[in-house]
């Protein structure tokens, strides 16, 4: 026997923080229950367990995981600072899926962190992005390595271990660079939080990602920049383990965060897998996705996506204008589908949400609005959201604008889509910026929103679950002014969290200008949803109701394109809709959507490839959470 003394155990701890940003005022936007889970922190989560698993700092380490999401949790680095003091220092301190946005905030938590020698990474899209579409480092990132911060650009499976290690060594530093070399997702460890962490969120849902690249070029995605434009998919194993562990916790609620399930090569495994579960097990399982305009050309897709679970789709529509479409390289979304895509989708009861981009170069606010007008009067959507065309770093509109030396506006924390961060050749800053807030106006009107209920109503869909989906995304931007992805349960604002550089304001002041708006907000709420509550009374009472229809719900016709403003909206649009009806009619012709299970096709001519948004939408573009959110770079 040895006489080697045993070695003593030690921790090591790993704490992933997901960061939020700041509002106009400079204070963090948090809340009591956040509205989205991230899925850059469940992906993180789920590789450092993986690792505290798999003993990769030795048998007599352990890793002790921590993972907090800054919108409904809040971040105190001097806390921070003394807690892993207090627990002997071994520590790295993750801020990951940060977008560009959620910068100058992932950099307000870490200075302090670096000043008291703590080892810090900082990974996600603005990072992955900048380094992948531009020359040089820009200063903002320079600024982080000069404190001795890691950069981490890439997706993390298979390199979290050498973070680690280089943590627990001190020698932590500089650019981790994997952009070039995508990881293979069957097998890897999957995304996952723990039920404490979820319960923060305001549907206990969590999110993962079945598959993440995207085939198409829509020239203001940071997605195909970042993760690629080859599908990589996790097998029906993989989403079948990752939805058994949280039904094991409670969880019934899954955002798959793809950018677009609908060209997953495995989407048709993963339905099978999920639908088994369902209707052999009669598991209770409920899910967001994300897919694109023509996923309802696959065989099957639709009908099996609603077995598995799909209530909800999120839908990248982006413009009803060819010219904007063409502008983005978004040239598989075709007008003349659109109609019967939603329908389709509504067949089977399930809600569309759709993404809408404000600022193409042929925008105007009359043009804005009258487009609204059409979408309204013409389309099935239940939900639309509203995006300002804003040049993510990591995508080409930003790297084309960098080049040409156009003004961009420096403060990162305004890339939340919401805000102008550029010129436009139509319409003045505040002009745009006034036509985006005026939109959801447009849109969530009391009679349209009474229009949206009826055509759910007639259709088979419960208005009353529909009924608070409209009312949180008809609220967020009139009452909280954010966009509804970023709004949440109980606005949680601290006097001492604001942004650096900003003075702190005397508390009677503030916290009596914080009550006022909560008071304010309260009636504001409670109006709309006494609103809300009389209309679906108002349909449930009507005899009638189950007959209604409207020119969105009518069955398409080929006479359409005769007299529906969106197909003669303008001579693009006429041109357009011409040209689509022709290619379809050849002798042979596949329908895009088909080529979706080809990770060979290419994007030229968008033939057969497929993105949601997740959009190529904005939305999911840097909303990767959103986007949800969508992946996880580290």
């Amino acid at each position: 026997m040895s006489d080697m003394p045993a070695a003593t155990p030690r921790s090591f701890e790993v704490i992933l923080i997901k960061p939020s940003h700041y509002d106009d005022d400079g204070y963090v936007i948090q809340w009591l229950r956040a509205s989205i889970p991230s899925n850059s922190l469940a992906a993180l989560y789920g590789l450092a367990l993986d690792c505290a698993q798999r003993k990769v700092l030795g048998a007599d380490v352990d890793i002790v995981i921590t993972a907090m999401d800054e919108t409904n949790t809040r971040i105190v680095p001097a806390e921070i600072v003394e807690r892993l003091r207090t627990a002997g220092g071994r520590a790295l301190v993750g801020l990951v899926g940060v977008q560009s946005n959620q910068f100058p905030r992932a950099m307000d938590i870490a200075r302090p962190l670096r000043a008291a020698g703590i080892p810090v990474c900082i990974g996600g899209f603005h990072v992955s992005g900048c380094l992948a579409m531009l020359p040089g480092v820009p200063d903002d990132l320079r600024e982080a390595l000069d404190l001795g911060i890691a950069l981490f650009a890439g997706e993390a499976e298979g390199r979290l271990d050498d973070v680690i290690r280089a943590a627990d060594r001190g020698d932590l530093h500089g650019i981790h660079r994997f952009l070039d070399d995508l990881p293979d997702l069957e097998g890897a460890p999957t995304p996952y939080l723990p039920a404490r962490t979820l319960r923060r969120t305001s549907a206990m849902r969590t999110s993962l990602d079945a598959g993440r690249g995207c085939p198409f070029l829509c020239s203001f995605c940071t997605i195909i920049n970042v993760q690629g434009r080859k599908s990589r998919s996790r097998s029906a194993d993989d989403v079948e383990k990752i939805v058994r562990a949280n039904l094991a916790q409670g969880v019934h609620n899954f955002f798959i965060t793809d950018d677009n399930l609908a060209r997953n090569r495995n989407w048709e495994s993963i339905f099978d897998r999920l639908i088994a579960m369902r209707e052999s097990e009669n598991l209770k399982i409920a899910i967001v996705a994300q897919v694109d305009t023509m996923a309802h050309r696959i065989k099957g897709f639709i009908t099996k996506a609603s077995r598995a679970g799909v209530t909800r789709v999120f839908i990248g529509l982006e413009s009803i204008n060819p010219d904007s479409l063409k502008s983005a390289q978004k040239g598989q979304n075709h007008i003349s589908e659109y109609r019967t895509m939603l329908q389709a989708w509504h067949a089977v009861g399930t809600l569309t949400y759709a993404g809408y981009i404000l600022g193409f170069p042929g925008d105007t606010p009359a043009s804005i609005a009258r487009d609204i007008g059409i979408i309204q009067r013409e389309l099935p959507i239940d939900i639309l959201e509203f995006f300002v065309l804003t040049p993510l770093p990591g995508s080409e509109d930003h790297k084309v604008l960098a080049e040409k030396g156009v003004w961009m506006d420096p403060d990162m924390n305004k890339y939340e889509l919401e805000h102008v961060v550029t010129a436009h050749a139509k319409m003045s800053k505040d002009e745009w910026q006034e036509a985006y807030r005026t939109a959801w106006g447009i849109f969530y009107t009391e009679e349209h929103l009474e229009t949206v209920l009826r055509r759910a109503y007639a259709c088979g869909i419960n208005i009353r679950s529909l009924m608070p989906v409209l009312f949180w995304f008809s609220s967020a931007v009139p009452v909280e002014n954010l966009h509804p992805l970023q709004w949440g349960i109980f606005r949680i604002k601290r006097r001492t969290d604001r942004r650096s550089g900003l003075p702190l304001e005397s508390p009677i002041p503030f916290y009596a200008r914080y009550a006022a708006e909560m008071s304010r907000k309260a009636l504001a709420l409670a109006k709309r949803w006494r609103m809300l509550k009389a209309i679906v009374r108002k349909i449930e009472a009507d005899p009638n109701a189950k007959a209604y229809m409207d020119g969105a719900l009518t069955p398409v016709a080929e006479e359409d394109s005769e007299h529906m403003e969106i197909y003669t909206q303008n001579e693009a649009a006429r041109t357009a809709v011409e040209r689509e009806r022709r290619v379809a009619a050849k002798p042979g012709h596949q329908p895009h959507a088909h080529a979706g299970n080809d990770n060979r096709q290419t994007a030229n001519g968008h033939e057969g490839n497929g993105h949601d948004d997740a959009h190529h939408d904005h939305h999911a573009h840097e909303h990767e959470e959103p986007r949800p959110e969508a992946s996880p770079p580290a």
